[in-house]
């Protein structure tokens, strides 16, 4: 973009803050609930995974859980709840879990997939039960950040990191990790990289 805006020159203006909150906005609105409207028109045909991702307002502290649909023509984000306050035991999450499959359409989900939590692998069940149709599955990322998460825990693996930290001469060898729980291993490689 920036050799774009380079090879135009001088001359071009930017919008104005106008253009940008309203007209500008507004296109850009109706080209994504156009494409949104096309997008569903593949779910009978082809049917969808509902997934969900949970994250935590760091300023406000409010907690959000967010639903989205997989095809083979994309993801779309459908909708995001506010959960803050709530207890997120099994059975919150089936009322979620099944408020959303009856928004969504239950003939369009073929599976949904949930973090392991213990609450939410009783829902799953719960859920397939009710809904013989569905298929539940675990979130493959999230199993690989428990189990990363557990080995970080092995008394050899946090002693070789530990004096790995001690050796890496003040250099920083923590980097932000795509995942919590491979931070570790991404310090090792680092550390590996700086030598």
């Amino acid at each position: 973009m920036v050799s774009a805006i380079q090879r135009v020159g001088l001359g071009v203006k930017p919008p104005m803050a106008y253009e940008l909150s309203r007209p500008i906005l507004d296109e850009e609105v109706e080209e994504v609930t156009k494409w949104i409207e096309e997008y569903k028109q593949s779910w009978p045909r082809t049917g969808i995974t509902l997934m969900n991702d949970g994250w935590l307002n760091k300023v406000s502290k409010n907690e959000f859980l967010n639903f989205l649909a997989y095809s083979p023509k994309g993801t779309a984000f459908l909708s995001s709840k506010e959960v803050s306050g709530t207890k997120k035991d099994a059975n919150f999450y089936v009322r979620l879990y099944d408020k959303i499959v009856e928004e969504v359409g239950d003939k369009h989900i073929v599976q949904f997939i949930t973090d392991n939590e213990h609450a939410c692998v009783s829902m799953g069940s719960k859920l397939m039960d009710k809904r013989k149709h569905l298929v539940w599955t675990t979130c493959a990322a999230h199993s690989i950040d428990l189990m990363l998460e557990e080995i970080g825990e092995i008394k050899i693996v946090k002693e070789t990191l530990k004096e790995a930290r001690e050796h890496s001469k003040k250099k920083e060898i923590i980097r932000p990790a795509i995942t919590r729980f491979a931070t570790d291993y991404l310090a090792v490689d680092s550390i590996r990289e700086s030598e």
